[in-house]
C-alpha cells in the first residue's frame, strides 16, 4: 500500500491523481494545471466542480476512458462509459466498481440521482473515492485499504460525521478530501485526524 500511497496525489478539493503502471486515473478533475495523460477518468456526479469538460480535455488523450454517470456523460466527449451505482467494469486491468454517494440531511446530492463513489483495485490494493456524499449505510461493506472522504460540511459530511463514516468502514488508511476549495479549510482535516486518533490511521496529503 506504500508504495501505491507515494503515486497518490491530491490535486484539490475532490481531486486526485494516482499515478499506475497502466497510467494516470484521475478522480473528479477540477482546475488542472499540466498533468500527465488519463488512462481512466473518474467523476462521481455533474456539479461544476466536479465534472468540468475544460479539465477533462486536459488529460484526455485518444485511448483515455471516461467512467460516470448519465448526467456528467452529457457534458463529455470520447469514450465515456455511464455508469449506475452497483455497476463493475475493468479498464486496462483496473477494476472499477460504482458506489452509492448522496445526502441524508440536506437536499444537494439526492439519492435519486444515482450519483457516484468508486472503488478502483490497482495491483490488489482498493481506493475508495466516496464522492460527494454523506455517511450512508453502503459504505459499511465496502472495507477499502485507503479511502478518500469529504470532511468540510455545508455540502457533504462534516469531519465529525466522516470520522465516525471512516469507523465503520474501517480502512487501513483514511484520506481527507472536498476542503481548501469552494468550502472548508485545513482545519476540517485536522479535525478528522485528531478524531480519529487510535482508530483509523489517517494521511492529510499536501496539495500538488
Amino acid at each position: 500500500m506504500e508504495d501505491l500511497l507515494e503515486s497518490l496525489h491530491w490535486l484539490g478539493h475532490d481531486c486526485f491523481r494516482l499515478d499506475t503502471n497502466q497510467g494516470a486515473i484521475y478522480f473528479d478533475p477540477f482546475e488542472l494545471g499540466e498533468g500527465p495523460q488519463a488512462c481512466l477518468v473518474l467523476a462521481s456526479h455533474d456539479h461544476f466542480d466536479h465534472c468540468v469538460a475544460e479539465d477533462v480535455a486536459k488529460i484526455k488523450g485518444p485511448d483515455t476512458v471516461i467512467v460516470t454517470e448519465k448526467d456528467c456523460a452529457a457534458k463529455l466527449e470520447g469514450d465515456v462509459r455511464v455508469v449506475s451505482p452497483g455497476d463493475k467494469l475493468e479498464v486496462n486491468g483496473i477494476g472499477v466498481k460504482a458506489v452509492p454517494a448522496y445526502n441524508t440531511d440536506k437536499d444537494f446530492h439526492p439519492k435519486g440521482n444515482k450519483w457516484l463513489g468508486f472503488v478502483v483495485t490497482v495491483n490488489g490494493v482498493s481506493i475508495y473515492h466516496a464522492g460527494d456524499t454523506d455517511h450512508i449505510p453502503e459504505m459499511t461493506d465496502l472495507k477499502p485499504d485507503i479511502a478518500l472522504l469529504p470532511v468540510s460540511g455545508t455540502y457533504v459530511m462534516t469531519a465529525d460525521q466522516a470520522a465516525e463514516a471512516a469507523r465503520a468502514i474501517k480502512p487501513g488508511l483514511a484520506i481527507p478530501m472536498h476542503y481548501g476549495a469552494i468550502v472548508g479549510d485545513a482545519s476540517d482535516a485536522e479535525r478528522f485526524a485528531q478524531l480519529l486518533e487510535g482508530d483509523v490511521p489517517v494521511r492529510i496529503l499536501q496539495k500538488g
